[in-house]
Formats: structure tokens, sequence, C-alpha cells
């Protein structure tokens, strides 16, 4: 899609969610979450990264997953427990893609597969407001938690991911 048909697109998802939102435009270069925040201004703890995760079964289970940037998503128990697998990790890049017809730093909520579950953790739900991936690396969607409840098949899941992991300093 080019930057005008992603424009389009996420303004057809969002529109009748009743919810205000604002698209904002970004660098692709600049999409990942890190690079994203300090070029812009924004803080990471209001960054909500939507994250495609897989459980090892046969066939395979997957949901998407909403955590806040500083937050790890606890896919070791808390998804896998949920997916109801043994095993379960971060979906590789092109399964990713080929699930959400999205790309790895543009990733976003609106629009994904009705059968994809939509699991946020409940950290995100406090936020005043958050910055989502737009579909693409040139877009991102400023809006209130609150449209995510708008969603059908989200659920608030408490402790989807788990405390930041405290960097020690470098001398």
């Amino acid at each position: 899609m080019t930057d005008d048909t992603t424009q389009a697109w996420l303004d057809e998802r969002l529109r009748h969610l009743g919810v205000p939102y604002e698209l904002f435009p970004c660098d692709p270069a600049l999409a990942d979450t890190a690079a994203f925040c300090a070029a812009y201004g924004f803080a990471p703890e209001e960054s909500a990264n939507t994250i495609v995760v897989i459980g090892k079964s046969d066939p395979p289970r997957y949901a998407a997953c909403v955590t806040l940037a500083p937050y790890r998503l606890d896919v070791n128990r808390a998804v896998r427990d949920r997916l109801g697998t043994r095993k379960a990790s971060f979906a590789p890049a092109e399964v990713t893609a080929e699930l959400t017809g999205m790309q790895i730093g543009g990733v976003t909520v609106f629009g994904l597969p009705a059968t994809l579950p939509i699991w946020v953790d409940s950290r995100v739900m406090a936020c005043e407001r958050i910055i989502l991936g737009g579909g693409s690396r040139s877009w991102k969607v400023i809006t209130s938690p609150s449209i995510l409840l708008r969603l059908p098949g989200v659920e608030v899941v408490a402790g989807l991911a788990t405390e930041p992991v405290a960097r020690a300093e470098l001398p």
C-alpha cells in the first residue's frame, strides 16, 4: 500500500469506532518504538506495541497482544497458558506479514482478521493516550486506549506483560 492508501485504509477502520484519534505520519526508518519515541518526542510508556504470537501446536494457534513498550510480553507463561499450548513465541516477521498483511514496526490491531484474538495488557488501559502502529511503517495512531474496547474479540488481561527489567548503569 502507498502512504495515501494506508491513511485511507486506517481512517476507514477507525472512523466508525466513535473514539477520537489522530493519524500521525512518520519516517518508515523510524517506525521501531525506541527510534520513533526518540525522534518524535513521545514517551515509551504511552507506546503500545501490537505483537503477534504463535502457540506451537498442530495446527498452530495465534493471537495479537498489545503491551506498553517498557514492559515485556510474558510469552513463556501468560501467553502460552492463554493459547493452551506447551510452547509459545513471537511469530516470525514473515508469519506476522502473512497473517496480518502488515510489516513488523507497523502492525496495528485495527483491521486484523476476525479469527485472531486480541489480548491487551491491563496497563495499556490505564494510560491517558496511547500510540499504536498504523498498519504500515509510515503511520501511527494516537488515541485513547478505550478505542481498543470497541474492537471485536478484545480481552483485557492482567499480567499479560511483566515489569520492565531495570538496566544496570554503564560505568
